[in-house]
């Protein structure tokens, strides 16, 4: 129950930041709602007495009593509500926006490569659409249950004292409905990853990109087979659970009913004895029944309510994964490099592993160079490029900017100072000039700086393929939009890349995949030639990964990984004449074009 009262009380907080008059006017307009009703119960007994002893006078103000009264609680119910609804609507774009922030407000991935945090940040977007309006409807509700059903147990005191065990025999309802909602999240959370498989499986048998590949191998019925075998698993132990929650609200509705029965017959007897009126079995019936719609409301409140802590707790979880305290930098980040970035005894390993997938690496980037990193796939290139953009920490060793520790810079100041086009890169489909110029944001609308930064990744012939040119809307999925082969898109993202004109730092960790190797090499030759500009200007360095040994020739530092570890470093001339690693894949790729 503390769990339930904190997540609801989280919520109410979302809520009152959101907007304090709605919050003050709904509350007001369902307390007003449920208190109503209960009233009007003595008003009905008054009505009855009165009509039994032709009292006309009494019977017209009875009468008006109970009618505006229940005026009052279809009224205010149905006001509350409209003023719930536009509450609803702002707490969920702030729920929203507290996602973006959770998801991509952090200085690294970490928390992305965990399972645990997949599962939940599912469920939690799942609950956060079912969080608008209804969530805050039933927040209100049962405040306003709260005064109503307060009012209920004075009127039924007021009539004997034993009446007041109702409301107590109320709990089985509650008691067990809590642990039946528990059975049902229970087994949501269960099949959380059956369930996102096999919304992964319906995400690639309904995308285009992927409609391909599933012809060409015949893959249609083994996408219908996984997903219906996921489904079946999620449908199992969500209906074992919905099953066994079942159970248990009927058992808590038959002791209430058994309740309700004897409270009656109590209430009649002492009117047979002459210890009350008519009026009195009318307003104990009527408060009974009262009772009965309270505690089937108070069960359909709980379950609502539970809900929403559990998202709440969810949430709470996923805000302290993320938001773990960072060191805080004490020095300013300089504007020029002059010796370098210098990794000493690094070692890596991704979240929730125990396997290195760096070890001990010892490796010196001069400042102004242009470096290459190859090695076959799996080798650790990728790692090395999340270490340097600090997406990840170390687990031991440090990086060093020109001798001093990265971790005493901010992050934000270091990301602003570099610039990067990852081979899994991100398909933004918006106007064509945005797409590119969200890689320097304060020259997003700088047409100019957007031409430049596409000539810089060869990509100015796709502005004579794009029908408005850089003003095109990119994606079918809109109107009048345009989608693009894979290429082009990934030389937007390489123009994305080029926005920023004078890194410290410039990662190209395979960004022209989808581009053939001429293409690549004249691409990566054009680039080096301006790097150099860079290199004198601020002692920039350019990092590009590839596993295309003969478009790296032009660097003026090869690092060779393998297996986590640097293998070998220098020149292409060096490292051939060594006929080491290199040497050996660098001739094998060359057969493989000869």
């Amino acid at each position: 129950m503390r769990e339930t009262l904190h997540g609801n009380a989280a919520l109410a907080g979302v809520a009152w930041r959101a907007s304090r008059w709605r919050f003050l006017a709904a509350l007001a307009l369902m307390i007003v709602q449920f208190a109503s009703l209960p009233l009007a119960a003595p008003a009905l007994g008054s009505l009855t007495d009165a009509a039994i002893a032709g009292d006309s006078a009494t019977v017209t103000a009875s009468a008006l009593a109970v009618a505006t009264l229940v005026i009052m609680t279809l009224t205010a119910g149905h006001f509350g509500r409209v003023v719930a609804y536009e509450l609803g609507e702002m707490v969920q774009l702030a729920l929203e926006r507290e996602l973006i922030d959770l998801s991509n407000g952090s200085d690294g991935l970490e928390h992305h490569e965990r399972p645990d945090f997949a599962d939940r940040l599912a469920v939690v977007r799942q609950e956060v659409d079912w969080s608008g309006w209804p969530t805050i409807d039933r927040l209100f509700s049962s405040m306003g249950f709260v005064a109503g059903a307060s009012i209920t147990g004075v009127l039924l005191a007021m009539l004997s004292p034993w009446l007041l065990l109702l409301p107590l025999f109320a709990l089985a309802p509650l008691v067990l409905g809590k642990r039946a909602e528990s059975a049902i999240a229970g087994a949501r959370l269960a099949a959380a990853p059956h369930t996102r498989r096999g919304r992964h499986v319906f995400s690639l048998a309904t995308n285009a990109v992927s409609a391909k590949e599933i012809r060409a191998c015949g893959l249609t019925e083994q996408m219908r087979q996984r997903q219906r075998e996921s489904w079946d698993a999620t449908t199992a132990l969500v209906t074992r659970g919905e099953d066994r929650a079942a159970l248990l609200r009927v058992c808590g509705q038959a002791i209430f009913a058994v309740s309700y029965i004897a409270a009656t017959l109590l209430v009649v007897r002492r009117v047979v004895a002459g210890q009350g009126t008519v009026g009195d079995v009318v307003l104990a019936i009527s408060l009974a029944a009262q009772v009965n719609q309270q505690v089937t409301h108070a069960a359909a409140l709980l379950v609502g309510l539970q809900r929403t802590a559990r998202t709440q707790a969810n949430l709470a979880w996923i805000r302290a994964l993320v938001n773990k305290p960072a060191r805080t930098p004490d020095l300013e980040l300089p504007d020029t490099l002059r010796d370098g970035i210098t990794l000493r005894d690094v070692t890596f390993a991704y979240p929730g592993t125990d396997m290195p997938v760096l070890s001990a690496v010892n490796l010196h980037l001069p400042a102004g160079h242009t470096v290459a990193i190859v090695g076959e796939n799996g080798a650790g290139k990728t790692s090395l490029v999340k270490l340097l953009s600090r997406f990840y920490e170390p687990l031991s060793g440090d990086i060093d900017i020109d001798g001093v520790a990265i971790t005493r810079y901010a992050v934000g100041d270091w990301r602003a100072r570099i610039a990067a086009g990852f081979q899994d890169f991100a398909r933004f489909e918006f106007l064509a000039r945005e797409t590119v110029g969200l890689g320097d944001l304060p020259h997003i609308g700088d047409a100019g700086a957007v031409k430049h930064a596409l000539h810089r990744a060869r990509g100015d012939d796709l502005l004579d393929r794009l029908a408005d040119g850089l003003d095109t809307q990119l994606g079918r999925a809109w109107e009048g939009g345009t989608d693009l082969s894979g290429g082009q898109w990934q030389k937007l993202a390489l123009g994305r890349a080029m926005m920023r004109q004078t890194p410290l730092l410039l990662l190209l960790d395979e960004p022209t995949s989808a581009l053939d190797a001429q293409a690549e090499h004249d691409l990566f030759e054009n680039y080096a030639a301006s790097a150099a500009q860079v290199a004198r200007t601020t002692g920039g360095i350019t990092v590009l990964v590839s596993h295309r040994f003969s478009t790296v020739r032009m660097a003026d530092l090869i690092v060779v990984v393998n297996d986590g570890r640097i293998e070998e470093t220098g020149s292409h001339d060096d490292l051939m004449k060594l006929g080491g690693l290199y040497s050996a894949l660098y001739t094998l790729q060359a057969e493989a074009y000869s």
